[in-house]
């Protein structure tokens, strides 16, 4: 298996800036793996909030994660702030692939990307239902082929 390269800044259209903090480093001094999770979390929840696509409680329809996968580059810990790079590289019948870049204090080569797999279910049944329209546009928005390199 090949090791994966870094993605750049700009093969994001979307960008969140974010603040490590000090609970986020580990005894080795850097921001613990299962922490880089919670950064994903958070720019995919925060870009469907954002773009009115979820209402926490109120949504009709909402996104579960499926799987997740993150490949490391190079330590980011505290007080590192971090740019994180969204896209949805996959949109489904019912599901999206988000890939995500954290890019740390400016740097325009990711020290760390993975994938963030929602499927839409209907928030009452918890089965999954067809990506509303509305939804599907606003995912179309942040779709992008990397550019040439």
């Amino acid at each position: 298996m090949s090791r994966p390269t870094p993605n750049a800044l700009d093969d994001y259209p979307h960008h969140l800036p974010l603040q490590t903090r000090w609970a986020d480093n580990d005894v080795y001094g850097h921001v613990n793996n299962s922490v880089y999770y919670f950064y994903f979390d958070t720019v995919v929840n925060r870009w469907l909030i954002d773009t009115g696509l979820l209402e926490i409680g109120k949504s009709e329809v909402i996104g579960l994660v499926v799987g997740t996968s993150c490949d490391y580059f190079a330590p980011m810990s505290f007080p590192d702030k971090i740019t994180a790079g969204l896209r949805a590289a996959r949109i489904g019948s019912s599901s999206v692939t988000y890939e995500i870049g954290l890019f740390r204090n400016g740097d325009t080569t990711a020290s760390a990307q993975g994938t963030f797999v929602h499927v839409y279910v209907d928030e009452a049944t918890r089965r999954p239902v067809k990506i509303p329209n509305y939804t599907r546009e606003r995912l179309e928005a942040i779709t992008a082929s990397p550019p040439p390199r």
